[in-house]
């Protein structure tokens, strides 16, 4: 247990539990249907976004007391997971949810497993425990990536910031051109990887033990279950919230690197990842908006992470910084004069 905490260390850990929220919200309007199944939506992407631009930045570096609550909040995250997209598929199959609304309220759920789902898998994948690590897994094929716990653990990381690492915007590159070059790099360097490692097993590297395929084929056989059982449209809600959720983790790689860069002999550090301190973004997301400290501490928990004076801050937060990172002009005019020369 670590000593010298205060009362307000101890209430760090507990923010982080609005963390639920999206999902709980998701829950809430697929069960309910009609204009309830926008409710996650709209909250995260409207309500969020304008909450973030007028409420302060938060620059406490008071570490989270050393208790259960951060792994409390990464198995409730898991089971709240599985509850959202439970709801997802029985609104949809009893038809509490029909036409427009299967859409609105798979995007509303693919919102709630970007934000909830993947984040958690992205702090659980790190971990050297194999509970935990497995469980980071299990959340990340809920939404059928087959590549970000291969890449981010074994490029990733390694290669932010340089040529080598696909994950690093280009200044100047739009977010419609990393989408495509990002998700081909990944995934094909994740596949060799993966075959590099099961020859020197001695094992098929295009087999089951293969971690890219596995997760594809176990992807289409759950989707053709799905297909089979309770219908075509069930199938493409699932799918839908899955692709939404792949294309929220693909836009924070985009701006959590955009234009950073290091040549490959440098020592990653707190310059080469974008920080913000911003409330939404700190305890919504646990903390990843202070990716400068993650990167440069990769092991540390996330309720440990810190604020660095030299790092480069976003003009807002990963909410708010949505909208103009899909309009590319406003994107460049906001950031690029922010890039450290």
């Amino acid at each position: 247990m670590k000593t010298g905490h205060t009362i307000q260390d101890t209430f760090r850990n507990w923010k982080y539990f609005i963390n639920l929220i999206p999902a709980a919200l998701a829950i809430f309007g697929n069960l309910s249907g009609s204009w309830y199944s926008l409710t996650n939506f709209v909250f995260t992407f409207v309500i969020l976004a304008l909450l973030e631009l007028v409420l302060p930045e938060d620059k406490n570096n008071e570490e989270g007391r050393d208790d259960f609550l951060p792994d409390l909040l990464m198995l409730l995250v898991v089971i709240t997971q599985f509850v959202a997209i439970g709801s997802l598929i029985y609104a949809v199959a009893t038809e509490i949810l029909t036409g427009f609304w299967i859409a609105a309220a798979a995007l509303s759920t693919g919102v709630a497993s970007g934000s909830l789902g993947i984040v958690i898998a992205h702090e659980l994948i790190h971990k050297k425990s194999p509970f935990w690590n497995f469980l980071g897994r299990l959340l990340l094929f809920t939404v059928f990536n087959p590549y970000f716990y291969i890449h981010h653990l074994r490029i990733h990381h390694k290669w932010v910031g340089t040529g080598k690492d696909p994950v690093s915007a280009l200044r100047g590159e739009s977010f419609y051109a990393f989408f495509l070059r990002t998700t081909k790099g990944q995934l094909s360097q994740s596949i060799n990887l993966e075959k590099e490692r099961l020859y020197k097993l001695g094992k098929n590297p295009f087999g089951i033990h293969n971690y890219v395929i596995a997760v594809l084929v176990g992807a289409v056989l759950v989707t053709v279950l799905i297909w089979s059982f309770l219908g075509v449209k069930v199938a493409l809600a699932v799918l839908l919230q899955a692709l939404l959720a792949n294309l929220l983790l693909e836009y924070t790689n985009y701006i959590e690197h955009y234009g950073l860069t290091r040549d490959e002999k440098e020592r990653v550090n707190e310059l080469h990842s974008w920080q913000s301190d911003r409330l939404v973004s700190r305890y919504f997301l646990i903390d990843l908006s202070r990716h400068a400290d993650h990167h440069f501490h990769a092991a540390k928990p996330f309720n440990t992470l810190v604020s660095y004076d030299k790092s480069p801050v976003l003009p807002g937060g990963y909410t708010s910084m949505f909208l103009p990172a899909l309009i590319p002009p406003l994107w460049f005019k906001l950031v690029d004069k922010r890039i450290p020369a």
